[in-house]
């Protein structure tokens, strides 16, 4: 066992997945922010882009969408951003975990800003509020605090979802596993509990956090 835990390093393994699942749940909140408030626009053009988005993302499986970023335009269009294979797989899998769980933030922002009173949009409009400081000044603080609880299981399943990034090459976690076992089949429940206390000590800190923060928000009506 002594060995096993020699030959492999499992932190550096686990910090690879922690770093995918700070880049990649950076990317989501800002790219779910953005189509959140594309889907609550004046504009049906914009409505429909993010619609069309989060319809054909969410009920696309992950594994797909990171096929589909690192054979397709690493592999296929050439587009390769670093200088080693190993950089390049990184920036495609963050890419890939951003823009899936994008989509899932963005219906939870919106499920937030559904929470927020018409009445406050209405009175934004009367005070000659533009659309968009309306939703920065008025809509979107509420709605936030409304959304953290959902947004925060998005955070957890994101972390949880850094595994699919072991398909392509990426030396995270699961793909360390996978390879701990195949060399050391005898600890095979010994290497499960391990990696699986690991993912609990990445999340279990995400869900307190986003549980707690959406208690202190919490918006009395």
């Amino acid at each position: 066992m002594a060995e096993m835990l020699q030959r492999f390093d499992l932190l550096a393994a686990f910090w690879m997945t922690l770093r995918l699942a700070v880049m990649g749940a950076a990317g989501a909140l800002l790219l779910g922010t953005l189509v959140a408030v594309m889907r609550v626009s004046p504009f049906s053009s914009l409505q429909f882009f993010a619609r069309t988005y989060v319809t054909l993302i969410r009920n696309s499986p992950l594994t797909l969408v990171l096929f589909f970023c690192v054979f397709g335009l690493m592999n296929g269009l050439g587009l390769r951003f670093g200088e080693t294979l190993e950089t390049q797989n990184l920036f495609w899998g963050v890419v890939a975990i951003a823009v899936y769980h994008a989509s899932f933030v963005a219906e939870a922002l919106r499920s937030g800003i559904n929470t927020v009173p018409v009445g406050q949009a209405e009175a934004a409009r009367a005070v000659g509020l533009p659309f968009l400081p309306a939703l920065r000044h008025v809509i979107m603080p509420q709605a936030v605090r409304g959304s953290v609880a959902p947004v925060g299981n998005v955070m957890v399943a994101l972390t949880k979802n850094t595994t699919v990034a072991a398909t392509v090459g990426i030396t995270e976690a699961a793909a360390t596993m996978k390879t701990m076992i195949e060399f050391y089949p005898n600890f095979l429940y010994f290497i499960f509990a391990l990696v699986a206390l690991g993912f609990v000590v990445l999340t279990l800190p995400t869900g307190l956090l986003f549980t707690w923060l959406s208690r202190k928000v919490a918006v009395q009506r």
